[in-house]
């Protein structure tokens, strides 16, 4: 494709840009920065282009690119460091201290009901629960696999019922 044909092409796809940027950035001044970037970038790399493919679709993907990255800057910018001697970057988590009371006392209920089974649900159930399959399960209780099938939706059943409240 010639030069001049390049240009009016890929300038005349640039009203088609305008509702993309828009949806991009969500503000008409940087929507327009971004049109104005992205026909600045396709108009410098016209090389780059191969002729028989869709130029709308590739002025839409450099648009892309160019709002992610512009993101990404945005965002490494807008990150705060401390100069203090134990160089912490300020929007870390890794402060956070976590509270896991919750969690265990959720974990002893359903440890407590699974105890709480009967033996004949409890390991179909616990040998399942550990990664055996159920042929396997079967194997190693000489059981049929429909018993250890209806044992283990048994258990469930029956935990079920147990840690509602959870």
């Amino acid at each position: 494709m010639e030069e001049i044909d390049y240009t009016n092409t890929v300038t005349k796809y640039a009203y088609s840009l305008k509702p993309f940027a828009l949806s991009l950035t969500r503000d008409m001044e940087n929507a327009h920065d971004l049109i104005q970037e992205t026909l600045l970038r396709a108009l410098s790399s016209q090389e780059k282009f191969t002729e028989g493919t869709n130029l709308k679709a590739w002025l839409y993907t450099i648009m892309k690119n160019i709002f992610i990255n512009n993101y990404r800057r945005n965002k490494k910018r807008n990150t705060i460091i401390d100069t203090t001697e134990d160089m912490y970057v300020i929007n870390s988590n890794s402060t956070r201290v976590t509270n896991n009371g919750e969690s265990n006392l959720t974990m002893e209920s359903v440890t407590l009901a699974v105890n709480m089974l009967q033996a004949e649900f409890r390991v179909p159930f616990m040998m399942h629960y550990n990664g055996f399959k159920y042929h396997e399960i079967a194997d190693h209780l000489t059981l049929p696999i429909g018993t250890v099938k209806s044992r283990i939706h048994f258990a469930r059943k029956e935990l079920k019922k147990k840690l509602a409240r959870y």
